[in-house]
């Protein structure tokens, strides 16, 4: 018989859903079936998800395994469907909330944190999209715990690190170039594609164009990317000051064009004081574009040193010139490019079929 898998996804990204929709490609052996909710109104959202599912026919059902990223308030979903209570439970974790930029609206609200490690201890299993994102929460939780007046049980940080691995979102091996493409030195063509937010440091685009035109670099710059109805003003400062610069401005629906632009690109870049595992970084170097990024976060996992600058937080300008600094010495002697071959989904596949398997096996 066909082994069932219950796949929960509490709110729905496009990151959240290209995971799973892959995943489920990735492994057809099983049978599938996905709950997901939109992305919309996160902080009910978060808190809100075993409401929403509440009667969903689908959780009285018997399954093999359950998988959850890491909105769903898996701790509750089980405490509501006695069913669930004995199935075996993997926690996927995009981000984790100890670690992700809140506005100031939202500072000092634990209920996200709160959900993200009772989901933690109450799944089988915790599987983060890097290292960094791993660190970052056991870090987070165990600064949180330390917070707590009183009552706090022996054992817990233990009992989350033995669970804790690390297996990234995959990279469609389609977009993984044979041979790698000379840089144009003369004038290259930079990449910037990330969330049009700003978590992802489009004020240091900015700094860092600006130092490029004072330096007098040529340069070509493709910004794309997710964009909101709000957005940081960054970004209509750098379309009007840079405009004689731009080879293209703006989302691009189709995912032919946005590949295309992937294999006419010669630099990616990010200037992101947030990235968990930095999608968009990967698919640009597999498709053969040099990196460049700052010397922090999930960047140190596979942007090679000669191609990180130094991370200067505090001071935007700062970093600015260091960015401007690594870009020169790249153009000067650009490295072979180094495709992020480990994270190719035909590689990373049979590592999520063996955890699947192992944790189906203690619910036999």
């Amino acid at each position: 018989m066909t082994q069932r898998i219950l796949l929960l996804s509490g709110y729905d990204a496009a990151s959240h859903r290209r995971w799973r929709e892959q995943l489920v490609t990735l492994l057809p052996g099983y049978h599938w079936q996905t709950l997901a909710l939109p992305p919309r109104f996160f902080q009910w959202r978060i808190r809100g998800n075993p409401v929403s599912w509440l009667d969903e026919p689908c959780l009285q059902e018997s399954w093999d395994l359950v998988i959850a990223t890491s909105m769903v308030d898996l701790a509750t979903l089980r405490g509501l469907h006695p069913s669930l209570a004995n199935t075996p439970c993997l926690l996927y974790m995009h981000e984790n909330q100890f670690a992700f930029p809140v506005s100031d609206q939202q500072r000092g609200r634990v209920e996200p944190k709160m959900v993200n490690l009772y989901s933690a201890l109450a799944a089988d299993a915790v599987v983060f999209n890097s290292a960094w994102n791993r660190d970052s929460f056991l870090q987070g939780v165990e600064g949180f715990l330390n917070k707590m007046p009183d009552a706090v049980p022996d054992g817990v940080m233990e009992k989350l690190r033995e669970r804790s691995s690390v297996l990234p979102v995959p990279i469609e091996d389609r977009l993984f170039i044979d041979q790698p493409r000379p840089v144009n030195r003369a004038c290259p063509h930079l990449l910037w594609n990330h969330r049009w937010e700003y978590d992802k440091g489009p004020d240091r685009l900015l700094a860092l164009l600006e130092q490029l035109t004072e330096r007098a670099m040529p340069f070509r710059i493709s910004v794309v990317g997710e964009g909101f109805r709000s957005r940081p003003e960054a970004f209509d400062r750098i379309h009007r000051q840079f405009s004689g610069h731009i080879e293209h401005w703006g989302f691009l629906e189709r995912r032919a064009d946005y590949d295309r632009l992937l294999g006419r690109a010669d630099i990616v870049l990010t200037t992101a004081l947030h990235d968990f595992q930095g999608l968009a970084m990967l698919e640009a170097m597999a498709a053969g574009c040099l990196p460049l990024a700052p010397d922090r976060l999930a960047y140190r996992e596979y942007v090679p040193p000669q191609c990180r600058y130094t991370s200067i937080e505090s001071d935007k300008a700062a970093e600015a010139g260091a960015a401007a600094d690594q870009l020169a010495r790249l153009l000067e002697q650009p490295p072979v490019a180094e495709p992020p071959n480990p994270w190719r989904a035909s590689r990373l596949a049979p590592r999520y079929q063996a955890l699947i398997e192992q944790l189906m096996s203690k619910g036999q």
